[in-house]
């Protein structure tokens, strides 16, 4: 199942803080959806939090479309909509994916939380920016508390050149509110 609405539109339901269906969302170039059942963009499905709350969160699997033919990696940014700390720039941290170029739809794999080894194929762009009792390595999964924060994936088509990556479509996607 797929929405596919104009980006116009897109900012419109965003502005309004509606949800734009249980599976997948569009906006600019690529298409995200969820690899996962359990992941619906409306609630972070049981578990899927950080350590600090007793979860073993991991990153969604997610199916990304639409990818320029020229791409050789995806790019993802997770953030908190609701933390204006970790509201930005994968402030729950930004993970890369080697895709094989020309592949126009990829799924990427779940990646754990809480730690900086990565799968391989799979790279830390960022660690995440949490402080305190909230700061763990690598990707931070949701960790409000349960407090209704909304969490979004921003999705980028690269192209990788070194340690380096020029962004050439984008993609995002609701996770869901912890």
């Amino acid at each position: 199942m797929s929405s596919k609405i104009s980006r116009p539109l897109a900012m419109a339901c965003m502005a309004l803080g509606l949800v734009w269906g249980t599976m997948s969302a569009q906006a600019g170039d690529l298409t995200v959806e969820f690899a996962d059942p359990a992941w619906n963009g409306s609630k972070i499905p049981a578990g899927q939090h950080c350590k600090k709350f007793d979860g073993e969160g991991a990153t969604p699997p997610l199916m990304v479309s639409n990818i320029p033919p020229e791409a050789n990696a995806i790019v993802v940014e997770f953030n908190d909509k609701s933390y204006q700390q970790l509201s930005y720039d994968g402030g729950h941290g930004k993970i890369g994916f080697n895709i094989t170029p020309g592949a126009g739809t990829v799924t990427l794999p779940a990646v754990p939380g809480g730690t900086s080894d990565m799968p391989d194929g799979v790279w830390l762009v960022k660690k995440n920016r949490a402080t305190g009792a909230w700061s763990s390595p690598g990707y931070l999964p949701p960790c409000s508390g349960g407090r209704g924060n909304k969490y979004e994936a921003e999705v980028y088509a690269v192209i990788l050149e070194g340690n380096d990556y020029k962004e050439i479509a984008e993609g995002e996607i609701t996770l869901g509110r912890y």
